[in-house]
């Protein structure tokens, strides 16, 4: 007598008995045996039910004629599929944390490079304006460097050339005007009292910028606004007052430099053309960059002379070498690092920029204090804490907006 035996797993939900709930009991089948003793063409299947207590057994006649009883046998997995699939799955998952760790680190080493460019500037060209105290003729020097450096960009393909209109010039001449002016006034400032000095009365810029909007285009400051000015003056008049280098030429130049600086900015908003919104920053600075040197030249020997000469620099009694070398160093950060600005700058918002921006004062404050060992007394550096924790506070608070008036 043949007998053939077919196992039912617990597992498959065919066997789910719909008055037992799962939780509370075990559903377990007697293996179904097909055998010569049973009535013909007919099979039984005996299950019971463990929850605690024997259930009774209950027989099912199933007849042969109907269906023939086969083994049991699992769908086919297509094996290939579920592994390519999770594979692709994980590899998106791991691909996603690289990609943004990848982004974090460009924009870690991008805040690193503007801070370190920054760094160099400041302590090259302060060491040039100390023995050659002519700042136009340094800046015309940065500005024509950043020339060559802005056409070799162009000329290689490393970044796009803009077909430029007369209209276009025209609109940007004003915004070249004033950065020229704005950085001649540093300049002016750096060769007449220290780095960290300079740079204090530079935080001072949101006081600017803010009654410059204020007086042509018409955006009224929020009051969070206003009290994050007030210890920005305070600050910058308490280090002021306690500097051991002041002098008022180097004060106003740096107030100068403050006003055209955020000039720049006010006139980018009220007379750019309306193409300027196919121009990027960074075309837009290279263009400011090349008009810049062709303002300034002629200025520059007009009021101070052609001073860069070889001979002119020996009878001086300069190290010619040296002072192309500083030069030269300075002019390259001098345009680097602007150009790192604009980088950042298209891939953070402004307020993130903005607090960049803030923390790079800090940074060069601090270098340029232990680069040339400024003595610095408790209450400068108490108005210099204030002053660019005010900067910071401004740059936070800039984004609430004021609540529309209801009617």
């Amino acid at each position: 007598m043949q007998t053939t035996a077919f196992t039912l797993t617990p597992s498959l939900p065919l066997l789910k008995s719909r008055r037992l709930s799962a939780q509370s009991s075990t559903l377990r089948c007697a293996p179904i045996r097909v055998s010569a003793s049973l009535k013909p063409n007919t099979a039984a299947l005996n299950c019971s039910a463990n929850d605690g207590s024997l259930l009774s057994r209950r027989s099912w006649s199933v007849s042969s004629s109907d269906f023939k009883l086969r083994p049991w046998t699992s769908p086919a997995l297509d094996r290939s599929r579920f592994e390519v699939t999770a594979a692709a799955e994980s590899s998106g998952e791991i691909d996603e944390p690289k990609s943004s760790l990848f982004k974090t680190l460009e924009l870690g080493s991008l805040f690193g490079l503007w801070y370190l460019f920054n760094i160099y500037f400041n302590i090259y060209n302060k060491q040039v304006l100390k023995v050659f105290p002519y700042p136009a003729t340094v800046t015309g020097i940065q500005f024509a460097v950043g020339t060559v450096l802005v056409l070799l960009m162009w000329g290689l393909n490393l970044y796009k050339k803009p077909k430029i209109t007369g209209a276009q010039l025209a609109a940007i001449l004003p915004l070249a005007i004033v950065h020229t002016l704005g950085n001649l006034f540093t300049n002016m400032s750096l060769g007449k009292v220290a780095v960290s000095f300079t740079h204090t009365i530079k935080a001072s810029e949101p006081f600017f910028s803010v009654i410059l909007s204020a007086m042509f285009l018409g955006e009224i400051p929020t009051p969070w606004v206003v009290a994050s000015l007030l210890p920005i003056v305070g600050g910058v008049g308490l280090a002021s007052v306690t500097e051991a280098s002041f002098n008022w030429a180097g004060f106003w130049s740096a107030m100068a430099s403050n006003l055209t600086n955020q000039s720049r900015n006010v006139l980018s908003k009220k007379v750019m053309v309306k193409d300027k919104a196919s121009m990027d920053n960074i075309t837009l600075f290279s263009i400011i960059t090349v008009m810049s040197f062709f303002l300034l030249t002629p200025v520059a020997i007009f009021l101070e002379g052609v001073k860069f000469t070889p001979a002119a620099m020996t009878s001086a009694g300069l190290n010619v070498n040296q002072l192309y070398i500083r030069s030269f160093i300075a002019a390259l950060c001098f345009h680097a690092y602007q150009q790192v600005s604009y980088m950042i700058l298209a891939r953070v918002s402004p307020v993130t920029h903005s607090v960049g921006n803030c923390v790079k004062r800090v940074v060069v404050i601090v270098s340029s204090v232990i680069f040339f060992k400024t003595p610095v007394s408790p209450i400068n550096s108490l108005g210099t804490g204030i002053a660019l924790a005010g900067v910071f506070l401004y740059s936070r608070v800039k984004r609430i907006k004021a609540k529309p008036k209801t009617a």
